[in-house]
């Protein structure tokens, strides 16, 4: 468990600091396109990498069930059964990354009529193949090595790969702008630093794993390979829907109020994924070593450390992002960014994303995937239908309430399945755990949402993040020592210990 709890360790804490440098840059780069480039650029931007995520649906969930079905050899040190796994799934994602080139072409060809015509159509041509390459270095060097080390618990390897290429990418792409490039020289810049990542991943699997790439195979060695199929497009479309709508439905205006709210979100919603990253291969390996008290105690944690973790930082967020937004688009006239409505439902949409993660963790950890299966696909249904009947009549707003509505959906439905299926987990802690959710953001969103911002700056707007922050983990504190006194107490121990040793 020793060699577990280390990993579990860096994995968290790599991916943590990868998160905050991804929210850092992602705060630079996107202000300084919005200031040399304007609004439209940037939600041109957002939209072109948003249309190219769509060859992620042709991923098929194949992803995911890679992983999963990694955990057993790895955790029996089964050498032949790992290479297996990963030729097949690298012959998968090669075929993959040529399908993208084709589809690359049809977008520069096509997109260009959806979009607002002051961009001419080589302008907009070029800036999607700028934005390609990155994408497709992903699939034709870099996925499966980045499934291998998950599964293997390893994730901290590319995290801080990962980490680098955003701070060189940042500091060239700051440079460059400033000097007066292009918004197509700026994003092949990125593309090319981004191909940085994959190819030393190449060379560090090829390093320290045994993997046969000649190896050979008579039956498919990735059982479920097409199941992950539903939960794939699922997560597309509640991650990536919104902005597709807006294009099509709405203007490119909205596509970047969206964006800019969105780097916001994405990246508090990233802060709390990425404290799970180690929790899924971890789940996995007990499942398939069948270690059923670890597994409902660690599962136990799971579930209340998200719950109480997404309601503070979520509720905290919904408080404060309208003033962030104020002040980090201060000076920037060409569209409203101020959308207090939009704000509180995209908000709590993805905050419930976090908190339906411990049930969809398991799930995928214990590779459900067939039986699950109808859940995402309702999901999927309700997100598309209710985003595109709002949002010519709401906006922003309809594209939201179309994302709240499925993941409300999604997160109790996994919530049930879980406590029925895999684990022995009443559906009553769970609704218990909500309960206490609901009473937590109540009283702390009174205490805090008439507190005012003394000026629009960065300054003003820190002070009130810690007033905010503070209230919110007193009464999160308060009401979870009441209710949770036995977990309180757990984390004080630790905190405790790792300052005292």
């Amino acid at each position: 468990m020793a060699g577990r709890g280390k990993k579990l360790a860096l994995n968290t804490i790599t991916s943590l600091g990868l998160q905050v440098v991804s929210v850092i840059c992602g705060f630079i780069l996107p202000r300084l396109i919005l200031e040399s480039f304007g609004s439209d650029v940037n939600g041109l931007v957002n939209s072109i990498t948003q249309f190219l995520g769509v060859i992620t649906l042709l991923d098929l969930g194949v992803g995911a069930v890679v992983q999963s079905a990694l955990y057993k050899p790895l955790a029996d040190n089964n050498t032949n059964m790992i290479s297996k796994i990963y030729v097949s799934a690298n012959k998968f994602f090669r075929r993959l990354a040529e399908i993208l080139l084709v589809y690359v072409v049809l977008l520069m060809i096509f997109y260009p009529m959806l979009v607002n015509k002051s961009f001419g159509h080589m302008y907009t041509a070029l800036l999607i193949a700028a934005i390609c390459i990155s994408s497709f270095a992903q699939y034709y060097f870099g996925i499966v090595n980045s499934l291998l080390l998950n599964a293997d618990q390893r994730g901290y390897i590319q995290y801080v790969a990962q980490i680098i290429t955003l701070i060189l990418n940042t500091f060239a792409c700051y440079i460059i702008i400033k000097l007066g490039a292009s918004i197509q020289i700026v994003k092949l810049t990125t593309s090319l630093i981004f191909l940085l990542r994959p190819l030393f991943l190449v060379f560090y699997v090829k390093k320290h794993y045994s993997i046969d790439p000649k190896i050979t195979y008579t039956d498919e060695p990735i059982k479920q390979k097409w199941n992950g199929m539903a939960h794939h497009f699922a997560s597309y479309v509640l991650n990536g829907t919104d902005n597709i709508v807006l294009t099509m439905f709405s203007t490119l205006g909205n596509v970047s109020i969206y964006s800019v709210y969105n780097v916001v979100i994405i990246g508090v919603k990233n802060a709390l994924l990425s404290v799970t990253n180690g929790f899924q291969s971890l789940i996995g390996e007990m499942l398939a070593k069948k270690e059923t008290m670890k597994l409902n105690a660690f599962f136990g944690f799971v579930e209340w450390f998200l719950h109480t973790g997404t309601t503070l930082v979520f509720g905290c967020t919904g408080v404060l992002i309208v003033d962030f937004v104020r002040v980090y688009t201060y000076g920037i006239n060409d569209a409203d960014y101020i959308q207090p409505l939009f704000a509180v439902l995209i908000t709590i949409a993805n905050a419930g994303h976090c908190l339906r993660l411990p049930y969809n963790i398991l799930i995928l950890a214990a590779g459900h995937y067939k039986q699950t299966q109808s859940n995402y696909i309702i999901a999927m249904i309700l997100n598309i239908v209710v985003s595109i009947a709002t949002v010519k009549m709401w906006g922003l707003v309809g594209v939201a309430i179309g994302t709240l509505i499925a993941m409300a959906y999604q997160t109790v439905w996994m919530a049930k399945y879980d406590s029925k299926n895999i684990i022995c987990w009443p559906f009553k802690n769970f609704l218990k755990q909500c309960g206490i959710d609901a009473i937590t953001v109540i009283i702390a969103s009174l205490a805090t949402f008439k507190i005012p911002m003394l000026s629009v700056s960065y300054v003003s707007w820190f002070l009130l993040a810690i007033e905010v922050f503070g209230i919110w983990l007193i009464i999160s504190i308060v009401i979870n020592t009441i209710f949770y006194r036995e977990r309180v107490l757990s984390i004080f121990i630790r905190v405790k210990r790792r300052f005292v040793n």
